[in-house]
């Protein structure tokens, strides 16, 4: 094969390639169109079931849309908030657009540009100038990446937008909030939602004290700091104490952090340690808001505390931290309970507490980490330990009967006709009101043992 008859050969593979992946995104789209109106069907069964419901307690009428999607949630293993959120966005979906989902349905647009509909049209309230802005986004979707069609999409919507800008602001500003998004390697996003003014000022101001910071470590460098300084590496100059010209320099401390790394820790610092400027509670608490420290639940082998290992500290049961910063932790803590499992299958044993109620608390804290029912991940210390079996219907205060539900799901379980019950091993097997069962067992524990220099199969 000569050099050119590869080349045509080549791209005539390439094309093949784009076809497939048109394929193939064509029949991702139709599929997520038939998902999005099995959604809204859901949320019209929980509309029916909640038609039927005479009380007006809102917290009451609620609990058909949560055991629906509790139920649809548990049966493809996804958080039934998720589920919820996607069921609303749904039924907006087909009721405001319903081009977009026949063009969903048809492979034209994928469920990005979907998204980008749902995401800037959806505050158009006037059904003719919705219909218009749909048409016009729906061409435009059509040779425009969901990026672009982002940019576009937002600046007709703000065209064709009834309210203005002051009285939309009022709205969205009370939708600000605080949020933490997990990440790999020991890290998480603290995210924060605020009036953009807010949010830039504190970002420049971050950006001022890290400079600051930058420049005190740089201030004085001296000849033998040249190469360090050189290479962004900020050398911190010793404290004088007053020791003799001739005496030994200390060794300088080197500031590696760049700008952003030290505007992080500034916001860490301030958020952890700072008192607000207006604090309502200082005539009610002992030391207003700036006593109030935070807490984090964080399990460390004792191997890990000792030094011995590197390996299995876990935030709330579940996210991996460093084992430095585990030791930290450790050794800062005014107490910690000890837990011993099983060598093999890392279940709970016991706990080091003997008074019963504290005993059981910490014991039910330790064996479950997180709420209990399928795919929720509430923290433990923020869940309620609840009787599976009802304290009022004979059921007893002990281990066997005792599990961490979050408050969502604690009340779903009263509320609705979802059941429970829970063996000897701490097992809990739902059972939804459509009859299904699922199992959800105590939170699984690698075991982490100090490195033998050898693979440990």
């Amino acid at each position: 094969m000569t050099p050119e008859e590869r080349n045509i050969a080549e791209n005539d593979l390439v094309w093949d390639f784009v076809d497939e992946l048109a394929a193939i995104e064509a029949a991702e789209a139709r599929l997520h169109a038939q998902r999005v109106e099995l959604l809204a069907r859901a949320m019209s069964l929980a509309d029916t079931q909640k038609a039927r419901i005479a009380s007006t307690d809102s917290a009451q009428r609620d609990m058909p849309l949560r055991s629906i999607a509790a139920q649809l949630g548990v049966g493809i293993r996804v958080n039934d908030r998720t589920i919820q959120h996607q069921m609303n966005d749904a039924v907006q979906l087909t009721t405001l657009f319903p081009e977009t989902v026949a063009a969903l349905k048809r492979g034209q647009i994928s469920r990005s540009h979907a998204v980008v509909m749902l995401d800037t049209g959806a505050c158009l309230d006037d059904p003719e100038v919705r219909a218009a802005f749909e048409k016009v986004v729906l061409e435009r979707a059509q040779t425009l990446t969901s990026g672009r069609l982002k940019a576009f999409a937002r600046q007709l919507a703000e065209k064709l937008h009834p309210q203005s800008v002051t009285e939309r602001y009022e709205e969205a500003c009370a939708d600000r909030r605080i949020y933490v998004v997990e990440q790999d390697d020991g890290m998480a996003q603290l995210v924060a939602l605020l009036p953009a003014t807010l949010a830039y000022a504190i970002m420049d101001r971050l950006t001022q004290q890290g400079k600051a910071v930058r420049s005190a470590a740089n201030a004085t460098p001296s000849a033998g700091e040249s190469d360090a300084a050189g290479s962004g590496e900020l050398p911190i100059p010793a404290a004088s104490d007053g020791a003799s010209a001739g005496a030994e320099a200390e060794p300088q401390v080197v500031d590696r952090r760049g700008l952003d790394q030290v505007r992080a820790d500034l916001l860490a610092d301030m958020l952890l340690t700072g008192t607000p400027s207006i604090d309502p509670t200082l005539d009610r608490r002992s030391g207003g808001l700036g006593a109030i420290r935070a807490k984090v639940q964080v399990t460390v082998p004792v191997t890990t505390a000792a030094g011995a290992s590197d390996r299995g500290a876990l935030l709330n049961g579940q996210i991996p931290i460093d084992a430095d910063t585990a030791r930290r932790l450790v050794g800062a803590a005014s107490g910690f309970d000890r837990v011993m499992t099983h060598p093999i299958t890392g279940m709970v044993l016991a706990v080091d507490r003997y008074t019963p109620a504290a005993e059981q608390d910490r014991f039910v804290d330790a064996r479950d980490t997180h709420c209990r029912f399928p795919g929720c991940r509430m923290p433990a210390h923020r869940c309620d330990h609840d009787h599976t079996h009802d304290y009022a219907k004979g059921g007893k205060t002990e281990i066997t009967n005792l599990a961490c539900l979050c408050k969502r799901h604690h009340t779903l379980k009263g509320a609705t006709d979802w059941t429970v019950t829970q063996d000897a091993n701490g097992n809990l097997e739902w059972t939804t009101p459509a009859g299904r069962t699922y199992i959800d067992a105590p939170a699984p524990r690698v075991q982490f043992v100090p490195d033998s220099g050898s693979a440990p199969f």
